[in-house]
């Protein structure tokens, strides 16, 4: 990604997320005006993405599901309710980075 692209505002943000058995791992990702697009994973990274499509393919191909697009029924065949969990907030990537990952308590 360019500087310029680095720079265009953000026109959306969506959260992806992937079981592992009891515990969720949360990716956000952004879209910026320029077309790019960047995932923040668990790790702290922030991976460029020529594309919004380039971007969901890598998150699809690493087994994430949009977190908007579930339904209970999804939820529960993941082993959690969509009432027990909502996407990591913070002021900031590197206190997100710490609510990345999430183990869930008794059993959906």
């Amino acid at each position: 990604m360019s500087a310029a692209d680095a720079r265009s505002p953000i026109v959306a943000t969506e959260w992806w997320l992937a079981s592992l058995g009891r515990t969720l791992v949360w990716a956000r990702l952004r879209l910026r005006e320029a077309g790019t697009a960047e995932v923040f994973d668990s790790d702290g990274n922030t991976l460029v993405y020529d594309s919004e499509d380039s971007a969901r393919a890598a998150l699809m191909d690493a087994e994430f599901v949009a977190f908007e697009g579930l339904d209970e029924d999804d939820a529960l065949e993941r082993g959690f309710s969509l009432a027990e969990v909502a996407p990591p907030q913070a002021d900031d990537d590197a206190a997100l980075r710490e609510r990345m990952v999430t183990r869930l308590g008794g059993r959906a």
